[in-house]
């Protein structure tokens, strides 16, 4: 990692102040609930009886014999919701303390802002039922994750394991999150970061994010995550996929290539040390596509009969061993840049995905409150 500071004299550097203390990493008064208060009490009394205080880190993974490989299996109480049971009473009023200036950034894209879908999927229909003269309905058609989605644990099997926690495929679903995912979110600006460094991300190509990008993208906007945080990786893929014509979707989507978070040990650490309780991208699949496209095919070959899948596809091991809910077309250029004008990274994350249950995907409707 080279030296955090930046100036105007590096490839894609601007002239800016000096930076004083961070105001990401939480400075400023705290807003924690109230001790005393008997209801908040016993919520977290409930909480510390379903999350234990002290997490196995990666390396001590499992924590039982028997259990999948560095899978973390059986940690939280409740397997539909994986790490999301990290977000407790004190994460959510860590998320309150960040809403400071009434600014709010809209995390979702329109539901048709990817046109054609990617992966061949459905696009949106919407029919407006009613009189011209009277009164209308409308339906919606459209696949859950055609736009911005949080991938449930029913999205991805692990091809030995299983679904996380050992459920049976009917057992997950989107409905385990609807009581909302509310806490602390901390957008990691690794476009932002490597263009001013001179690393500049090729987006449009299956270029791997390592666990040390988001470590210095962390070191230069002075941020640091905290147990239950939403983690919010920004790349700028979003904002070259705008910049194309009807042509250049099209191809897009027949043939899609784009960066993403390397399937790694380091990377799965990175998640699980630090406790984060969902991650998201503003990529479509949040690691690099195509699938292995990080690795040459003998590397495939070697890790798929060494059991390593995971290393192959980050999905088999992101939500089906460690229980992270993935997010992926998450708009964050809006945040990011508010982000950065202010050098404060962190918002009050505020999501109520779709209440279906069963469901495998869900549009995040999603706030980012600063």
């Amino acid at each position: 990692m080279g030296p955090v500071g930046r100036g105007p004299s590096e490839p894609g550097g601007h002239a800016r102040a000096a930076r004083g203390p961070s105001r990401a990493a939480g400075a400023g008064p705290t807003t924690a609930p109230r001790a005393a208060d008997p209801w908040l009490a016993q919520r977290r009394v409930e909480h510390a009886d379903r999350v234990p205080t002290e997490l196995p880190s990666y390396d001590g993974l499992p924590i039982h014999e028997g259990l999948p490989p560095r899978s973390g299996w059986g940690v939280f109480a409740d397997q539909r919701r994986g790490a999301l049971e990290l977000i407790g009473p004190d994460e959510v009023a860590a998320g309150l303390n960040c809403a400071r200036d009434g600014e709010v950034h809209r995390l979702d894209l329109d539901l048709a802002a990817i046109e054609p879908p990617l992966f061949g999927r459905a696009p949106l229909r919407h029919d407006v039922l009613g009189d011209v003269s009277g009164s209308h309905d409308d339906e919606l058609a459209f696949n859950t994750q055609s736009s911005t989605q949080w991938d449930g644990f029913r999205h991805i099997a692990h091809p030995t394991h299983g679904h996380f926690g050992g459920l049976d495929d009917e057992a997950h679903g989107i409905d385990a999150l609807a009581g909302g995912i509310v806490g602390r979110g901390v957008v990691l600006d690794v476009g932002r970061v490597r263009e001013r460094r001179g690393r500049p991300l090729a987006v449009d190509a299956p270029t791997a994010i390592d666990a040390g990008d988001l470590e210095e993208a962390m070191a230069d906007e002075r941020v640091t995550l905290r147990r239950g945080d939403v983690l919010c990786v920004r790349t700028g893929w979003l904002s070259w996929y705008r910049e194309l014509d009807d042509e250049g979707r099209r191809a897009c989507a027949g043939d899609l290539r784009c960066c993403g978070l390397r399937p790694s040990d380091e990377l799965y650490a990175f998640l699980w040390d630090h406790h984060v309780a969902a991650v998201c991208a503003d990529t479509p699949a949040l690691e690099p596509w195509p699938i292995g496209s990080h690795l040459d095919r003998p590397q495939r070959r070697a890790l798929r009969e060494a059991g390593r899948v995971d290393l192959v596809f980050g999905h088999y091991a992101i939500l089906a061993l460690l229980g992270i809910p993935i997010g992926e077309l998450f708009d964050l250029d809006g945040w990011a840049s508010a982000a950065d004008r202010d050098e404060r990274y962190d918002a009050l994350f505020v999501s109520a995905p779709l209440i279906v249950r069963g469901g495998v995907a869900s549009p995040p409707n999603a706030l980012a409150i600063r």
